[in-house]
């Protein structure tokens, strides 16, 4: 491969976070660090649930939703009712976080009540199962990074490790190289891919366990996107306006879900699989990254801007991760933990630099 490949102009990634003092080991691999911390946000009743806030939000989003179809109808064989993709992916966006909010547990104390919440947002308005998420969600929550435990560092279309792009040939090597530059034009695709990766689960003997019952639901529900989703389209608008709407509407969605998950947790610490364990505290912290921002951050991201108290608090209400943060950047400095905040700009900058390095062994060999 010419050396020209070196001239990329994304910056180089951060240099690595400044190493956590050594603490005693029988403090450092034990609830002891994060208790107190535990203790204070209970005490807080930042892990009360907010049931209105969520029944206020997700109400405005399902008539935001019922507008935009309204929208089509009216105007859906002008070429103008394109630009009605933009909102609907914005809002489609808004129906994931709903659902991965309720995957945690987060709207309501009541498991089914989640469940239900869930299935209408992902299943039904996304096409996204539910099942296969939540399977995949929560062992990157259990183990943030970790190279054999968190699937969302798994080498795929994207390697996250320089040993993982080692060997790379052919166009998976091509990716390799060019992945600093491809991330974001590769999200495009990701509303589609959570279709495809969910009924692929639902129909594979290694997706995840659930009774006939929960399959069919799944199923059916899944299988009702997409007839409403053409259905909507197709009685609209004409065929070929029809496709070039869905696949706007796909790529802003990806695109939207990728800006949202792509900050958190590339180019932060890694377990080291031979070494010491970290307790749940540092496990959480040093793997994660905050990104600074008011109001429209917080919207624009779902909340998850605040990706260091989700982890340490996965069932704590979106509303609350705000408030939690003082606490839990008070306590990190007093035990020497690094909490690492920066702004959305150069969050991606970090993000794209360390995917940059991780090619590297491929662009120089």
């Amino acid at each position: 491969m010419p050396q020209a490949t070196s001239a990329l102009t994304i910056p180089a990634p951060a240099p690595p976070p400044t190493p956590t003092p050594a603490l005693a080991p029988e403090k450092r691999g034990s609830r002891s660090e994060f208790a107190p911390l535990l203790r204070t946000v209970k005490d807080q009743g930042l892990l009360e649930r907010r049931t209105g806030w969520y029944a206020r939000g997700i109400t405005a989003n399902l008539l935001a939703l019922t507008a935009v179809a309204v929208g089509l109808l009216l105007f859906g064989h002008s070429w103008w009712s394109l630009l009605l993709a933009l909102p609907l992916a914005v809002l489609s966006a808004r129906a994931a976080f709903f659902g991965h909010d309720a995957g945690h547990s987060q709207i309501s104390a009541d498991k089914g009540r989640n469940r239900l919440i869930q299935l209408l947002h992902a299943n039904l308005l996304l096409g996204m199962s539910q099942e296969w998420w939540n399977d995949k969600h929560n062992r990157h929550h259990a183990n943030p990074n970790h190279e054999e435990k968190d699937p969302d560092v798994a080498p795929d279309v994207l390697v996250f490790n320089e040993h993982q792009a080692v060997g790379r040939t052919g166009f998976r090597g091509w990716l390799a190289r060019h992945q600093a530059w491809l991330f974001f034009p590769l999200t495009t695709l990701e509303g589609l891919a959570l279709k495809v990766y969910g009924f692929q689960a639902l129909f594979s003997k290694d997706g995840p366990r659930q009774t006939p019952r929960r399959r069919l639901t799944e199923g059916g529900l899944l299988i009702a996107h997409v007839a409403g989703y053409v259905t909507l389209l197709l009685t609209t608008m004409p065929v070929g306006q029809a496709v070039v709407f869905a696949l706007i509407h796909q790529m802003l969605l990806g695109l939207h879900l990728g800006m949202a998950f792509a900050p958190n947790h590339k180019g932060m610490e890694v377990p080291d699989p031979d070494g010491e364990p970290w307790g749940h505290l540092r496990r959480q912290v040093l793997t994660s990254r905050n990104i600074r921002g008011a109001a429209l951050t917080d919207w624009f991201l779902g909340g998850l801007n605040y990706q260091v108290e989700h982890h340490l608090f996965p069932s704590m209400p979106r509303p609350h991760l705000r408030l939690a943060q003082p606490a839990v950047r008070a306590h990190c400095r007093s035990l020497g933990i690094r909490y690492t905040e920066t702004g959305l700009v150069d969050s991606y900058r970090q993000a794209l630099g360390h995917l940059h390095q991780v090619g590297t062994p491929l662009r120089t060999a």
